[in-house]
């Protein structure tokens, strides 16, 4: 029996449900997602926005769909949280904690009160007050939007410098080139780290594959060159990069810079990198731009035949991810079960 990758994701969701919170509630791609999060227990989704609106569109969802959901709503629609900000009474004490955070930005307390209402601020602070253990945004709102609402409201995680992201790739079942999932870092928020910037990536990747995944991270540096085979800048910058993963974090696998194929492959490992504790068996791999992440990514996905799962965030204080605007309901399902897994991470710490 061929087994999907992703299924352990799944598994570790459902061993602990997690409220989710969706702020594009209206949206028919999320709610279709969050019927299904919700049937197959792997979240409890919140769904915010105009009641009105969601409910009919939950509505019309259930019956354009086949099999269970046909001819009416089933119990995991049904049991399908919506909240309105326009109408919650959590929303004036959400207002009151918004004017803390941004009075000294000039908010007053009037403005905080419109601002609130704003799905993905109020989404936000669900998850910072505790009514959620995770935000997600970016089916209909813009990467910046959301981004800055998770940044203003839920902040950044303690001793990290920079929030990025990554995608988490999936084999395809029938693969014999790659037998894990793999991190890709950073694909969507930093354009051109410098070396801090770098150091604070990789050790936000390993620390998200070692959550996620659950074994240790082995970080590949990424580079046109392999232990000072090329010059250039860039090539500075990584080698410095790798030089302060180490000193911050001598207990993770690390090292840079390196090739890819020096970093994956054991045969090329051993006649360019023999003295690399990675042996050819990196499954973290930091890119040295975001120019070289993304496209990375996608080779991987398109030609790879990879299932890629993001861009998920890391570095705030909790769970907080970004859709794609083209996303499906297959990506909206995914990201809620890693949004999940995330935040079972943080209610364990």
């Amino acid at each position: 029996m061929i087994i999907d990758p992703f299924d352990a994701i799944l598994s570790k969701a459902k061993s602990h449900r997690c409220r989710v919170v969706l702020a594009e509630g209206g949206d028919k791609r999320v709610i279709e997602a969050a019927i299904r999060a919700s049937r197959d227990g792997i979240a409890d989704p919140v769904l915010v926005g105009d009641s009105e609106k969601i409910n009919a569109a939950i509505d019309t969802v259930v019956a354009d769909s086949a099999g269970a959901l046909q001819g009416g709503r089933d119990a995991a629609a049904t049991r399908l949280d919506v909240v309105d900000p326009a109408s919650s009474p959590r929303t004036a004490y959400y207002a009151e904690v918004y004017h803390e955070l941004r009075k000294h930005k000039g908010i007053g307390a009037e403005a905080a009160r419109l601002a609130v209402k704003a799905p993905l601020n109020f989404a936000a602070l669900m998850v910072r007050e505790g009514d959620a253990g995770g935000s997600i945004g970016g089916a209909v709102e813009t990467t910046a939007a959301t981004v800055r609402a998770a940044l203003q409201i839920i902040g950044v995680a303690p001793g990290v410098s920079t929030v990025s992201s990554f995608f988490l790739l999936f084999p395809a079942p029938t693969s014999t080139a790659v037998s894990e999932p793999l991190v890709f870092a950073d694909c969507a928020m930093v354009i051109a780290p410098d070396a801090d910037q770098l150091s604070s990536i990789a050790i936000s990747s390993a620390d998200s594959y070692r959550q996620l995944i659950g074994t240790a991270p082995r970080t590949a540096m990424l580079s046109f060159s392999t232990a000072g085979s090329g010059k250039h800048a860039v090539v500075t910058t990584v080698a410095k990069a790798t030089a302060l993963v180490r000193a911050a974090r001598p207990d993770l696998l690390v090292d840079g810079e390196i090739q890819f194929d020096a970093a994956f492959v054991a045969s090329v490992a051993a006649r360019k990198a023999p003295e690399s504790p990675l042996e050819g068996r990196a499954n973290v791999f930091v890119f040295p731009n975001l120019d070289a992440a993304n496209i990375g990514y996608k080779i991987a996905q398109r030609i790879g035949g990879m299932k890629a799962v993001g861009p998920i965030l890391q570095g705030l204080a909790q769970p907080a991810n970004d859709l794609s605007r083209g996303c499906s309901a297959d990506d909206v399902y995914a990201l809620i079960a890693l949004t999940a897994v995330q935040a079972q991470g943080q209610t364990a710490h």
